[in-house]
C-alpha cells in the first residue's frame, strides 16, 4: 500500500497555540509581507504573514521543495503583491492566495498553510486543527 503521509502545520516542532498573536495588521502593508520566528534554536517556527487588504494568510515558512526557509529576510521573500512569492533557495514560485507552487520542483505541492483570523488589528492564530 502506497499512501502519501500529508503533513500538517501544527505537526511541526514550536507550532503555535490557539489564539497565539502573530503581529498587528498595521505591521503589515497591503500587498506587503512580513516573517516571525517563533520560539528559539531548533524549536524555532518560521511564519509568512502575507497581507491583502483587511485579510491575511499565513504560511510555514518551509519550502515545499526542500523543506528549508523560503527566506531568513522579508526582502529576500521576492513578493509580487497579491499573486506569488518566490523560495529564496530554489526558486519555486508559489500562489499567494492558496500557497501552491506554480513554477519550480515542486510544481503541484503547497505550503502548510496556518489559519489565522483579524481580531481588532490583531493577527492571531484561528484554531489548531486540520
Amino acid at each position: 500500500m502506497n499512501e502519501k503521509f500529508t503533513l500538517c502545520w501544527n505537526d511541526l516542532p514550536g507550532a503555535p497555540e490557539n489564539g497565539c498573536l502573530l503581529a498587528r495588521l498595521d505591521d503589515i502593508v497591503d500587498g506587503g509581507a512580513r516573517l516571525l520566528s517563533l520560539g528559539s534554536g531548533a524549536a524555532s517556527f518560521g511564519v509568512i504573514l502575507l497581507r491583502s487588504g483587511d485579510s491575511v494568510l499565513a504560511y510555514v515558512n518551509r519550502c515545499a521543495h526542500f523543506g528549508v526557509p523560503l527566506a531568513s529576510k522579508v526582502e529576500h521573500l521576492y513578493l509580487k503583491p497579491h499573486e506569488s512569492l518566490t523560495c529564496s533557495v530554489h526558486y519555486a514560485r508559489y500562489r499567494w492566495q492558496d500557497g501552491a507552487c506554480i513554477k519550480g520542483d515542486c510544481e503541484g505541492e503547497f505550503l502548510l498553510k496556518i489559519p489565522v483570523t483579524v481580531i481588532d488589528g490583531n493577527i492571531v492564530i484561528a484554531c489548531k486543527s486540520n
